[in-house]
Parts: C-alpha cells; structure tokens; sequence
C-alpha cells in the first residue's frame, strides 16, 4: 500500500467561506502553471453535486476533465475523483474536510489516495501530485482569508 497525502493546514475564515472559495471560486486563486491548458484566463468549475464534474473552460470553450464529484456536503465535506493530466481510469481520490475552530478560522484536512491502484506509477505519481499540491495551495490560503477579511 502507497500511504495517501495527508495535508492540514489553516485558513482565516469560516468553514462556509473556506467551502465556497474552494469550489466556487476555484478561477480566482487556482494557478494557471498548475491547469491542464496553462492558458490564463481558464475557469476552474466544480459542478455543485454527487456526479457533478471537475474541469478547466479554457477562454477558448474547450473543456478538460480533471474530475467527478463522489460527495458534496458544504461547507463541511467534499470528496471526488482526480484524474488532472491523466486519464479517467489513473483517477485517485481526494477527500476534504473543512473544521470550524474556536476563533471563525477553518482547518482544512486534504487526504488524497488510492496510489496503489496506478501500479508501479503509483509512488511516482504521489510524489509528483505533493509537488502540485504545494504548487496550489498558498495562494488558496491568501485567496479564502484575504476575501474574508475585505
């Protein structure tokens, strides 16, 4: 078994707003280097249901799959299927959970998994994915607690 990413990391803002900025202003802070197209000006669009696709809308209209919704519980829970830069059947999983704490910040919990399925890639695959995770994630941070605060 190839052991899941496990992220955990602060926002400053509630778990609603954390939620939203996640999956519906996901344009606003996803980086251009870190889509499919690398054009600027792609829309990031998480379709707002179990089913519901992940995917870029180049300004172009062309469309590229990066995902399926599996669970939708705002503003606490989201889990799908990711399969960005590779194909529907490489697709791992990615769970995450949005914890209020005490003082209206949000601890966001990413776990993302199912390496072992992708074979002798697997490992490699994981790496590459912690590499865009970290490429990612700061700039949601500023987005979800910079917005909050303006």
């Amino acid at each position: 078994m190839i052991e899941p990413l496990r992220i955990t990391f602060e926002v400053g803002c509630p778990p609603d707003h954390a939620f939203a900025t996640w999956t519906g202003r996901a344009t606003s802070w996803w980086p251009p280097e870190h889509t499919v197209s690398h054009e600027p000006g792609a829309e990031i669009v998480f379709e707002p249901r179990p089913g519901g696709r992940i995917f870029e809308r180049t300004p172009g209209g062309l469309e590229i799959e990066w995902g399926q919704i599996l669970e939708w519980e705002p503003p606490r829970r989201l889990r799908y299927l990711w399969h960005i830069a590779t194909e529907p059947s490489n697709a791992t999983e990615v769970e995450i959970v949005f914890r209020e704490l005490p003082d209206s910040t949000t601890r966001v919990e990413i776990e993302h998994g199912g390496w072992e399925r992708l074979g002798e890639i697997g490992q490699a695959w994981r790496d590459a994915n912690r590499a865009g995770w970290d490429g990612v994630l700061p700039s949601y941070t500023e987005d979800a607690s910079t917005r909050r605060r303006a």
